[in-house]
């Protein structure tokens, strides 16, 4: 905003002038009127007692007691208490950026095992030290892929989260990338369409296992197709699900990432939450991000430090790596935490839960009479289902009855005013899965 520091009118119109802005008012343009703001007279100043207790009336407006039937990327898991015990110990409380290895061992350790559960869970070599969220880290991922071509063509799939293509289209809204999007065929990637748009200028093509619909695909065959044509297959993971599907290593993925918050992250009204990227060996060099690395001292005594990221990277704009700088390693610890109390049988487990529980909440909902539940793909603990009425008004009145019924599809696609998507996870009980289902019915038909 170097207009604020400009001396003189003069200066600021050769300031304008060199950017090519007619007016200061111009630098605002994109901002809607709608958040424009009119005023900057405040009220008058309150006490501490009064602020509280204002601050606790407007949380009474959050329905924080609904039970839970709400997906969409963000899932209502259980957090073992061990895991928010741990993370309170003043160990963690150090410093922000383990700049300095021989004070921040710690902290490098903690990520270090944070990468190598990544890799493990994921089937990958490598993996990173967290990013901000999965939907950042998937716009990280396709401009990794862009890097390691230089090409400048993405193909979506139709099936990977709406949310996170809004966020790739603002990120890259000034960039000259062309994007493709491919269909959804009965809950699978098309894969006629697909082999029709991917060719020699494709720089990757984006999937998402399970999709946004919840249902579960292999991506074997799409992979096999991309890479003889060059192309790099970035897989978006739901990291629970892992315990039971085959991984996107499995499949050849290139790139994988995916959102954190099911790896011991409670909800908290929308985060901070945690990206995680892993990815093949020999794109290493092109991965974003912090990585810690695992060397020998002088002393020959295991240690960490970071390694191959460029400090200059944070001050080179257009020619950097990226400009991420920096990642969510308190996050990251947490789930570290977290996913080493499951370890990899708990995990396993976990995830059977999950699917078993999706399953019978499925057959108890098929009973209800105008209720289909979609099953032309196989699904996780996340399903679509289409009901006799509109799913906005349906989870309206659902809320009345104290259930957070699920996500209307409607939001993000046109025509599918009656469709809802219903996550089960392990904390659902036996009884409060009838109870939904009783409280859908009397909505539906009372």
């Amino acid at each position: 905003m170097s207009w604020f520091i400009a001396n003189t009118d003069k200066d600021v119109k050769e300031m304008l002038k060199i950017i090519g802005a007619k007016t200061i008012d111009d630098l605002f343009s994109d901002i809607k009127p709608r958040h424009e703001i009119k005023s900057f007279d405040l009220e008058e100043g309150r006490s501490e007692f009064e602020v509280i207790e204002h601050i606790r009336q407007i949380a009474k407006n959050n329905a924080s007691d609904l039970v839970s039937f709400l997906g969409a990327g963000l899932y209502d898991h259980y957090v073992p208490a061990a895991v928010s015990s741990l993370m309170s110990r003043g160990e963690f409380y150090t410093a922000y950026t383990p700049y300095q290895p021989e004070c921040s061992q710690g902290t490098l350790q903690s990520l270090f095992e944070f990468q190598s559960m990544i890799c493990a869970l994921t089937d990958m070599d490598i993996a990173n030290a967290s990013l901000y969220d999965g939907g950042t880290a998937l716009y990280e991922a396709m401009m990794m892929a862009i890097r390691v071509t230089g090409r400048k063509k993405i193909v979506m799939d139709g099936g990977v989260s709406p949310i996170y293509r809004k966020i790739i289209k603002t990120y890259t809204s000034n960039l000259d990338i062309e994007f493709q999007e491919t269909p959804v065929v009965h809950g699978q990637s098309d894969r006629k369409q697909i082999e029709k748009v991917i060719d020699k200028q494709t720089a990757a093509i984006i999937l998402q296992n399970p999709n946004f619909f919840g249902a579960v695909d292999d991506h074997s065959d799409v992979v096999e197709k991309a890479h003889s044509q060059g192309v790099l297959v970035i897989e978006s993971v739901y990291p629970i699900s892992l315990g039971v599907l085959k991984t996107p290593g499995e499949m050849g993925a290139d790139i994988v990432t995916g959102e954190g918050q099911s790896l011991g992250l409670s909800l908290n009204f929308g985060g901070p939450y945690l990206g995680f990227m892993a990815t093949k060996k020999k794109y290493v060099r092109k991965m974003p991000g912090r990585i810690v690395g695992q060397t020998q001292d002088l002393n020959g005594k295991r240690c960490f430090v970071n390694t191959l990221q460029a400090r200059e990277q944070h001050i080179r704009r257009e020619k950097a790596t990226s400009n991420i700088c920096t990642n969510v390693a308190l996050c990251a610890i947490q789930s570290a935490v977290y996913m080493s109390l499951l370890g990899r049988q708990g995990l396993k487990e976990l995830a059977q839960l999950n699917l078993d529980k999706a399953e019978f909440a499925r057959q108890e909902l098929e009973k209800i009479k105008g209720v289909e539940v979609k099953r032309s793909s196989p699904t996780f603990n996340e399903f679509t289902v289409c009901l006799p009425k509109d799913a906005q008004e349906v989870i309206d009145a659902m809320v009345v009855k104290g259930f957070a019924a699920g996500f209307p599809l409607a939001r993000y696609y046109p025509n599918m005013e009656k469709y809802l998507l219903i996550a089960i996870t392990e904390k659902r009980t036996r009884q409060e899965i009838c109870d939904y289902v009783k409280a859908l019915e009397d909505v539906l038909w009372n």
